[in-house]
């Protein structure tokens, strides 16, 4: 969703009349003729920014109706930056079903606090195969 920001610099529209202008300005904004002085000071004062189309055409339309000439500009976007993770550590063969103990997996440390626990041994368990039973059988129970 695209978002704007209505601007004003102190120019009036065609056939209007400054003392028109900032009267009909104090009114829509119920700000004293200090506040709407400062309006006319000719630098670009942002009135409202963060409104979608809709809104800031009201605000375009109020403002044309009191005889100001606003601008309407689009707000930059903000895109964020996304690090990239580095390309995994090619994995271990998955153990066959034949293989007794899993081998231990060997990762290089992201940094120097997990390299304080380069020495652990961990097994790797790797993934099973979709649908298989991860419980050990058990032996029948016998009735009393």
């Amino acid at each position: 969703m695209s978002l704007y920001e209505i601007a004003f610099s102190g120019q009036l529209l065609p056939g209007a009349r400054l003392e028109q202008v900032e009267a009909n300005l104090s009114k829509l904004f119920q700000a004293d003729a200090q506040r709407i002085a400062q309006l006319f000071s000719g630098r670009r004062i942002v009135i409202k920014q963060n409104l979608d189309f809709a809104a800031v055409e009201k605000y375009r339309q109020a403002m044309e109706r009191a005889g100001a000439q606003v601008e309407v500009r689009p707000m930059p976007v903000d895109v964020e930056e996304i690090e990239l993770a580095p390309p995994p550590v090619e994995a271990a063969p998955v153990p066959s079903e034949s293989a007794a103990a899993p081998q231990p997996l060997k990762v290089a440390p992201r940094d120097e606090y997990m390299a304080a626990f380069v020495d652990v041994e961990a097994p790797d368990f790797g993934i099973a195969p979709v649908g298989a039973d991860l419980q050990d059988t058990r032996a029948p129970v016998q009735t009393p």
